[in-house]
């Protein structure tokens, strides 16, 4: 059997190399890093207004957590998103793909609906913002799912930002309630 026969015989060949893969990588983190840009400047934004004189629970992380933590969970996310591009084609891969671009669609719009509505049209903003993370924090568990059938190493990256998430979830609950 010579090595284009066993090519063929392959479900989905796919040339691979270095070069594609790393521009991939690249790529992977460019849309996951552009999302922590978008979140970074609507944070500051709300950091010092209304944010800086909320209610807040005592569980509630200081400020200077919640950049590190993003930092290192859009990049795992990036890293995971990769590992399933490198998967060989399949409807699942690219249902993979579609929920984790559409969660990071989902995860760039909850920032400003939190920070900067707020401003914009008062405490019902954070209970916009609420839905709007329960809603990802269902698309995240649905991206992880899909995952796990494309690549396993994917999923079990995304599992850390799930579980971030669901404190997100409760922080933003807490601050709607206490703020409203």
């Amino acid at each position: 059997m010579n090595s284009a026969s066993v090519w063929e015989s392959s479900p989905s060949p796919r040339v691979r190399s270095s070069f594609r893969d790393s521009v991939a990588l690249l790529v992977s983190f460019a849309l996951a890093l552009g999302v922590a840009a978008v979140s970074a400047i609507a944070t500051t934004q709300g950091v010092h207004g209304w944010y800086a004189h909320a209610h807040a629970t005592l569980w509630n992380p200081p400020n200077v957590v919640f950049g590190p933590v993003w930092l290192v969970l859009y990049s795992v996310m990036a890293v995971a998103a990769w590992l399933v591009w490198r998967a060989p084609d399949s409807e699942d891969r690219s249902r993979a793909l579609n929920f984790y671009l559409g969660q990071l669609a989902l995860n760039a719009g909850w920032t400003p609906l939190f920070f900067i509505g707020f401003d914009l049209i008062g405490p019902i903003a954070l209970w916009l913002a609420l839905a709007w993370i329960v809603t990802l924090g269902f698309v995240v568990l649905a991206t992880l799912v899909v995952m796990w059938r494309v690549s396993r190493p994917a999923a079990v990256l995304m599992m850390p930002y799930w579980s971030w998430l669901l404190f997100a979830i409760a922080l933003n609950a807490s601050l709607a309630v206490m703020n409203s």
